[in-house]
């Protein structure tokens, strides 16, 4: 594949979506792949989004010149718009949305080699989600991958999660392409690493929120957060314990701790997550359907961590630390 065919438009599947893996390993290929699919986009007079790390975005600036400033073409620093990789998907379904009528052409870059390993499992169910989200919608959104820089593993759960791999220059079905629920459910049996020993646990019950608020309000204002950040740690777990009361059999768990650079909540529950996307699509004002609670929890928060089992839903939410 030359860099002119890297530009083309309009290659979705029969129903609409196309999902490309580009693996690249220097700044050429870089520019040759991401650099020529955004030229063909913006030539199309398509809508273009790049979310990328700021550090691409100047390669890109590079060998976009003018067209950098084209009045159809978005670029944002991923490293602040998927900080947490659970808000990412609705931003580019919003982003979708806002250009009804014409294809969206994205690019998402959503994991990097600086990213935790918590961060990079998230990061990777959201890859496997991107597909049941825009399923039969006109939108491309091609994925960099740095094979120079990002372990083998995260390079092998690409191949599971983009149905297509660009790679030395050449476009080909992925063999190793998983379904999403499957992935996120391989997503769901990963072991999260346990809160310290020491961790005290309070149980609440229906009538107990305002306790489990307090109880949130006053170690957060001790472990350090500042004013903003601990509204915002406290609302996201005043969400999460009213959803283990309204689908976790009406109670649930809390643990608070810190980890030196952060401040954690874990909430557990009896309940079960059925929605593969529940949280990470914008919730309708007029919906009945839910996901409202988690969906703030994903906007509030750092990091979001989910883990479904047959035993019950843990969330577990992460704050920086000033």
């Amino acid at each position: 594949m030359t860099e002119s065919e890297y530009s083309v438009s309009g290659r979705e599947g029969p129903d609409g979506f196309f999902h490309p893996a580009l693996f690249y390993r220097t700044p050429e290929e870089y520019r040759a792949g991401v650099g020529g699919f955004v030229h063909g986009a913006l030539k199309a007079g398509d809508p273009v989004l790049v979310a990328v790390p700021g550090s691409r975005l100047e390669l890109l600036s590079e060998c976009l010149g003018d067209a950098a400033s084209a009045d159809h073409l978005t670029l944002v620093d991923m490293t602040g718009f998927g900080r947490n990789p659970g808000r990412i998907l609705s931003g580019l379904r919003d982003f979708a949305d806002r250009h009804a009528g014409r294809p969206a052409r994205i690019v998402g870059e959503p994991i990097w080699a600086r990213r935790s390993r918590a961060e990079t499992v998230e990061a990777t169910r959201h890859e496997a989600l991107i597909n049941a989200a825009f399923a039969g919608r006109a939108a491309t959104i091609l994925c960099p991958y740095d094979t120079s820089e990002l372990p083998a593993r995260v390079c092998a759960d690409a191949r599971r999660t983009h149905p297509v791999l660009w790679e030395d220059g050449l476009e080909r079905p992925s063999p190793d392409y998983a379904d999403p629920s499957a992935l996120s459910a391989e997503c769901d049996a990963l072991a999260l690493p346990p809160p310290p020993a020491d961790t005290p646990v309070l149980a609440f019950t229906t009538g107990e929120l305002g306790e489990v608020r307090h109880h949130a309000d006053t170690w957060a204002g001790a472990a350090g957060l500042d004013t903003p950040r601990r509204g915002d740690f406290v609302l996201a777990v005043a969400e999460a314990a009213a959803n283990s009361i309204a689908h976790g059999d009406g109670r649930g768990t809390l643990r608070l701790w810190a980890d030196g650079s952060s401040c954690a909540a874990e909430i557990r529950d009896s309940g079960h997550l059925t929605d593969l996307l529940a949280g990470r699509r914008r919730p309708r004002l007029d919906s009945a359907d839910g996901g409202r609670g988690l969906w703030m929890m994903h906007q509030l928060c750092d990091l979001v961590e989910t883990r479904a089992t047959p035993a019950g839903l843990t969330v577990r939410l992460h704050m920086r630390l000033p």
